[in-house]
């Protein structure tokens, strides 16, 4: 039977409530933590070994932290422009990717350091489809792709082969989205050659046997086709971890299937800001204000509205306020900082009534919240091990362990 893993993504040691959640999460019985290199660019590590801190040596040694690599963001992509990493993909200006040995023996190397750890229980390669991505707008043919994909794949099971052979981690596996897909998508993975590659890298390093134990990929109440890899997951002995158990998509969108409370200061918070913007001054941050209000049930998704309020509203607000005086400035930005707070809990109300009437199928003959119906679906799958939730706060710890009870 599935139980609950703790997903550190947007986790970082700086925040006292991310700490205090996966605190709470290890006292309520989680004993394994899903984290990754570039997750908070090392922050989440970093806070996992803040928390260990706090329990003595029986409880570590019962925590499992899974960690992932393959990504190149925030300073670790600084480094590559500084001095290139090998076999890069270039994805977007903001991520590159790369699976090579030498990049893995380093990404392993800062993780350990930051877990405060001499050996990690599971390490993955992290969406080793990116360079799938990158051939199909090359218009690689098929067949070449796939081998240079796994023989890509190849290199870096021999690689952590060594990192097992060495005692720096105990297996390995690989987390890909494209394990979900179906298999005639041209972003699909497949998978079910990957043992024998694990098996050929543990022959070529002078292992008895391999050490490939796990996958991860998202599957969730709308999204199922990943429930075949599962499958031949389960029947080959693999470890099963499922990541994105209430981000789910469906025909091009993101929902978040999960809901909210109407935060019961929103109107007074909008109010107070909306008052103090009443003059000439401030005219444009009014608008932008009364705008935002308007248009505050048109987003299909709370992380569509993150990404909107970094690329749209912030550069508006700060151009709106660029020539305010400092004395006035500093009582302003406490009254847009406490609105912004309460209009992305607006957001997140607003959208999940949306999202309950958009899928109202798939939750028919459920009568409890979205994010309980679809964590008891996953509980009730067989060939699952862990479902890897994101619980940045205590309040979200408390509602998904109880559902373990």
């Amino acid at each position: 039977m599935s139980t609950f893993a703790f997903g550190t993504y947007r986790v970082s040691d700086e925040n006292l409530l991310h700490i205090e959640a996966l605190k709470e999460a290890i006292e309520m019985g989680v004993r394994l933590i899903d984290t990754a290199t570039n997750y908070s660019d090392g922050g989440a590590e970093r806070a996992i070994a803040r928390v260990m801190g706090f329990f003595e040596d029986e409880i570590r040694d019962e925590i499992k932290i899974v960690s992932k690599f393959g990504y190149i963001q925030g300073s670790k992509l600084l480094e590559h422009k500084e001095k290139p990493f090998e076999d890069v993909v270039e994805f977007s200006p903001s991520c590159y990717h790369s699976i090579a040995p030498s990049f893995l023996h380093d990404e392993l190397s800062a993780s350990l350091e930051r877990l405060q750890l001499n050996s990690l229980e599971c390490y993955l390669i992290h969406n080793p489809e990116y360079f799938i991505y990158e051939a199909l707008k090359k218009k690689m043919p098929k067949d070449t792709m796939l081998d240079e994909m796994f023989a890509r794949i190849y290199k870096a099971f021999v690689a952590l082969e060594e990192e097992v052979k060495d005692g720096r981690i105990k297996s390995y596996g690989i987390s890909s989205n494209s394990f979900a897909k179906n298999s005639k998508d041209p972003e699909f993975l497949p998978y079910e050659d990957l043992i024998t590659l694990a098996q050929k890298a543990a022959a070529e390093v002078g292992n008895k046997k391999h050490s490939f134990t796990t996958v991860e990929l998202p599957i969730n109440l709308l999204e199922r086709e990943g429930l075949k890899c599962a499958a031949w997951a389960k029947k080959n002995g693999l470890q099963v971890l499922i990541s994105r158990p209430l981000n789910a998509q469906k025909d091009g969108l993101m929902y978040r299937l999960a809901e909210y409370e109407e935060p019961k200061n929103y109107y007074h918070t909008l109010n107070d800001l909306l008052e103090i913007c009443e003059n000439d001054q401030l005219q444009s941050l009014y608008n932008l204000i009364d705008q935002m209000d308007m248009n505050k049930h048109k987003f299909g998704f709370i992380g569509e509205y993150d990404t909107f309020l970094v690329t749209q509203i912030l550069p508006h607000i700060k151009k709106a306020i660029e020539n305010i005086s400092q004395e006035v400035l500093d009582v302003l930005l406490e009254y847009i900082d406490r609105f912004l707070r309460e209009y992305r809990d607006m957001v997140a109300y607003e959208s999940s009534k949306t999202t309950k009437t958009a899928l109202k199928e798939y939750f028919t003959g459920c009568n409890k919240k979205m994010q309980e119906c679809a964590l008891e679906y996953l509980l009730s799958l067989e060939d699952i091990d862990y479902i890897v939730v994101g619980m940045r706060k205590p309040t979200y710890v408390e509602e998904v362990m109880s559902l373990k009870s």
